[in-house]
């Protein structure tokens, strides 16, 4: 059974790898198929497809797209897109000056608990001219000693209610779909365990973005139980949604699951690769 791995972060977002960092570690890891899934960005596509060639490991292109619904962020996976298409392309820009503005709502809100200098802390971590994001700032946290893991930061920082805490409106979730569609690609909802919804929001949100053109739900993830894998794998059966399976890794020892080490997808489920060439 193929190694498939279709969500992960390098240091184009938020992530501590470089793109040619990433695929040596998911060949070291045994994955055969990865997509590459950067916050807002497709800038370390390119680095990703090369090296991915040169280890013999499939590569899929993908992004990761901030989405407010209903007043809460929520992030669609776009898998197989084209980077280059004009209408991805206009509309991840947008949402990264977004980035930008909400990095800086962020440290002055910071700044208020008297934690100072957390943008210029923040830019650090991410390095110039790329995506400035939370888990920047939750380096920085932990590096000044306000928190022991990037982990504990988001139970005492930057979430709402919490010090740090910064209410931001991204893209519609039909606009990144549409997006994703347009470019050739493949909409999943990321990590649909994590979001705070109730039972009824929740069939709300898979309905809308089924309806809206959306065709798979991430199962396995690196924040799901085995109870919500089970779960979701219901989901994806009972609204003919295709299931994903991604560890959303970060970096080595931050990161809940390594790369390519998250348990399969229940029985019963059609993978989202199920149609992809050598992946069947």
């Amino acid at each position: 059974m193929l190694n498939i791995d279709l969500h992960c972060h390098s240091t184009v977002s938020d992530g501590l790898l470089t793109p040619t960092q990433l695929v040596e570690h998911a060949v070291a890891r045994g994955v055969d198929v990865l997509a590459l899934t950067d916050h807002d960005d497709v800038g370390g596509l390119d680095e990703a497809r090369r090296a991915a060639s040169e280890a013999n490991i499939t590569f899929i292109t993908g992004v990761e797209i901030s989405v407010d619904w209903r007043g809460q962020t929520l992030h669609i996976v776009g898998l197989g897109i084209d980077p280059e298409h004009p209408e991805l392309a206009l509309g991840l820009s947008a949402i990264r000056d977004g980035r930008t503005v909400r990095a800086r709502n962020i440290a002055a809100q910071l700044d208020k608990f008297g934690i100072h200098g957390s943008f210029e802390g923040a830019r650090s971590h991410a390095g110039d001219g790329h995506l400035l994001g939370r888990m920047h700032f939750a380096r920085f946290l932990v590096q000044q000693g306000y928190a022991k893991d990037a982990k504990s930061v988001f139970r005492k920082y930057l979430v709402k209610g919490k010090p740090g805490y910064a209410p931001h409106r991204w893209a519609p979730l039909s606009d990144a779909v549409s997006w994703i569609r347009n470019s050739g690609g493949r909409a999943v909802i990321a990590h649909p365990g994590r979001y705070k919804l109730g039972k009824g929001a929740l069939d709300e949100l898979m309905l809308e973005f089924r309806n809206l053109g959306g065709e798979a739900i991430e199962v396995v993830t690196s924040s799901h139980t085995p109870e919500q894998s089970l779960l979701f794998a219901r989901h994806s059966q009972r609204l003919g949604l295709l299931a994903s399976r991604g560890s959303d890794f970060h970096a080595p020892g931050e990161s809940y699951f390594d790369l390519g080490r998250m348990p399969q997808l229940p029985d019963g489920c059609t993978p989202v690769w199920h149609d992809w060439k050598g992946t069947a």
